[in-house]
């Protein structure tokens, strides 16, 4: 049986990207180490969950990438306080020209461009 075990981001700017992305998942570099090229964050808690891998890529952000991450928040209130922390941190809200008439998500961009969403999963 196969599991997602590690999701990988291209980034530019290693450090900047996993400032980001520690104080947003509340993840730790994996050995504790950061490298220049390659980084992958894992849950500080040692508990389950996908782990993040940064990898150094000079390639350009995709406006409309067909790979993302979703954040679950818990409910409406949740979200709005998810997405304020990020924003808070150095994420973008992105202005998504395909949302829903009644979206259950926002879309941001982090520190380097990648799109992700903030997901209401309370909402119907």
């Amino acid at each position: 049986m196969l599991t997602i075990g590690t999701l990988a981001l291209g980034v530019s700017d290693m450090s900047r990207a996993v400032t980001f992305w520690m104080a947003a998942l509340s993840y730790v570099p994996r050995g504790g180490l950061i490298e220049d090229d390659w980084t992958v964050l894992v849950p500080a808690d040692g508990g389950t969950g996908a782990h993040l891998a940064l990898g150094y890529s000079e390639s350009p952000v995709q406006e409309h990438p067909r790979v993302h991450l979703d954040l679950y928040a818990g409910d409406a209130a949740d979200q709005a306080a998810e997405v304020q922390r990020l924003v808070a941190l150095g994420a973008e809200l992105v202005d998504w020209d395909s949302y829903p008439e009644d979206p259950d998500f926002v879309v941001l961009a982090d520190t380097e461009g990648n799109r992700f969403c903030v997901i209401d999963t309370t909402h119907g």
